[in-house]
């Protein structure tokens, strides 16, 4: 068995455990194998053990690994997770399924617009990111401009709203790492409940939040797919791109 297989097998226990541990359903948390930096082999070779979403960060690594796995394309998704630039919206729209990212209305109207000139491909399914620590470092907009964003969003063609995804700052305390999450799962609930009879958001039903690090907490929270790179894959080398 290799290193990567065996490492699925461990990850998917612990998030088995988590859920059970919380009182939810193991099936009703994704696991999203966040292969930036990894080669296109690694992917390939999580795939042969059992996973199907994979997460990208960075729009030219990603692309390129995309068109390298492009006969695997059948059988996996690919979910863009990290920060993005106006000048990168159009190699996302068309290339990927996912995108968890979106902070500002700009860059999901430029998806929409160019989402559109694939009429093939499905909706692009998206995420609101918020800054749930408030930190300067990090992409998001704050919890209390979350729903303004999701309106805005909703609304426009060739995008689902998803729901929503954070990053909160890692805290050795587990019970204020729990706090973190419990704050979006709030922002979340009170979204959804707000627009339950609302059909732009039909498909309002995901958290996504939760790492190698602290993806317990996160599934003690609602996290409805967790992202995790380390854990699977290994320590990875920084890349400056």
């Amino acid at each position: 068995m290799s290193q990567i297989t065996n490492n699925l097998m461990q990850v998917k226990q612990r998030l088995k455990l988590a859920a059970e541990a919380a009182k939810r359903k193991p099936e009703d948390i994704e696991l999203l194998a966040v292969s930036k930096t990894f080669p296109a082999h690694n992917v390939e070779e999580a795939m042969h053990a059992g996973q199907i979403a994979f997460g990208e960060n960075y729009v030219q690594e990603a692309v390129e690994k995309i068109t390298a796995l492009s006969k695997l394309r059948p059988s996996l998704s690919w979910h863009f997770i990290g920060p993005l630039q106006s000048n990168k919206t159009k190699e996302v729209a068309e290339q990927f399924d996912w995108i968890h990212s979106i902070d500002r209305l700009k860059i999901a109207e430029r998806l929409s617009t160019q989402r559109g000139e694939f009429p093939e491909l499905p909706n692009l399914q998206v995420c609101v990111q918020v800054n749930v620590s408030e930190e300067d470092s990090k992409s998001g907009v704050p919890l209390n401009k979350a729903e303004d964003l999701c309106n805005a969003i909703a609304k426009l063609p060739k995008l689902t709203l998803r729901g929503l995804m954070a990053i909160p700052a890692p805290n050795p305390d587990s019970n204020l790492q729990r706090q973190a999450f419990a704050a979006v799962r709030k922002c979340f609930e009170q979204i959804k409940e707000k627009h339950l009879n609302d059909i732009d958001y039909a498909f309002f039903d995901t958290l996504s939040m939760g790492m190698s690090d602290d993806m317990e907490a996160a599934i003690a929270e609602g996290s409805t797919m967790v992202r995790v790179g380390t854990a699977i894959f290994g320590k990875r080398d920084k890349i400056s791109v």
